[in-house]
C-alpha cells in the first residue's frame, strides 16, 4: 500500500460537492484515523485557519485515497486538470521565490498540532 504521508508527488483533495484543494502539507491525526492538511496559499485566507482542514476517517486505498467523503489524488498533469495544475504551478513558483510571508516550519507544526495532527515540536 502506498503511504499517503510519504508520497512526494503533489496531491489534491476533492470533496463530494466539487470543492478541490491543492495540498501544501499533510499530517496524520493523533488518533490515527484521518489527516490534517494545509491547502496551497492557506496563509492568504481570512482567517488563515480556514485553509487548514481536518479529514476524519480511516484512510483507504493506495492512491487515490479516500478519507471520509473526500478523495485524495495526484494533481493531474499534461492538461488533465488545468485549474489544479495552474494552482500547483503558482504554488511552486511562490515557494521557489522564497515564499515571502509564509509561516516558518515551527509555526506550521504548531498550527497542525492545534488541528489534531500527530507532529513533534
Amino acid at each position: 500500500m502506498a503511504d499517503l504521508f510519504t508520497v512526494t508527488a503533489p496531491l489534491q483533495v476533492r470533496y463530494p460537492d466539487g470543492t478541490r484543494h491543492v495540498v501544501a502539507e499533510c499530517f496524520p491525526l493523533r488518533e490515527g484515523e484521518g489527516l490534517v492538511y494545509f491547502e496551497a496559499f492557506w496563509h492568504h485566507r481570512v482567517p488563515a485557519l480556514s485553509g487548514i482542514h481536518r479529514l476524519e476517517g480511516h484512510i483507504r486505498g493506495e492512491g487515490p485515497w479516500k478519507v471520509g467523503d473526500a478523495v485524495l489524488t495526484l494533481v493531474g498533469c499534461q492538461g488533465t486538470d488545468p485549474e489544479m495544475a495552474t494552482l500547483l504551478a503558482e504554488w511552486r513558483d511562490y515557494l521557489a521565490q522564497g515564499a515571502p510571508g509564509y509561516p516558518d516550519r515551527d509555526r506550521r507544526l504548531q498550527l497542525a498540532r492545534v488541528a489534531g495532527a500527530a507532529v513533534e515540536a
